[in-house]
């Protein structure tokens, strides 16, 4: 359980540091920052989103759940706002833009290479 949340922290770093080098208005300090924002973003999903999903649920169910992203664009600027300039979201747009390649990114990742190393492990 441990391991999967390092490594969801990790996968999370990597993808906000490959957004922020293909778009200049998703800005991050540094690779500390990233593993923050990663580490703070895990946070909000825990204990916010659950809640907004929740209050959101009507949209979600109407837009078969392409509201979600929406969510998770929300929890990006939340994290932007708590950490100040180390990290900067110009404009929701681009946290829109940010939240569907972070999506992304992280199903490639965990599909791709975590579950078969896990797999591998496994046997």
């Amino acid at each position: 359980m441990l391991l999967n949340w390092i490594l969801t922290l990790l996968v999370n770093a990597i993808s906000l540091m490959v957004v922020a080098g293909y778009f200049p208005a998703f800005h991050l300090e540094n690779v500390g920052a990233a593993f923050l924002a990663s580490f703070i973003l895990s946070i909000f999903d825990v204990f916010m989103k659950p809640i907004l999903v929740f209050l959101s649920l009507p949209v979600i169910l109407v837009s078969f759940g392409l509201f979600s992203i929406v969510i998770n664009a929300v929890l990006l600027l939340l994290t932007a706002e708590v950490m100040g300039s180390s990290f900067e979201i110009n404009g929701f747009g681009t946290a829109l833009i940010a939240a569907i390649i972070v999506s992304v990114m992280n199903i490639l990742i965990k599909k791709g290479v975590i579950e078969p190393m896990q797999k591998k492990k496994r046997s």
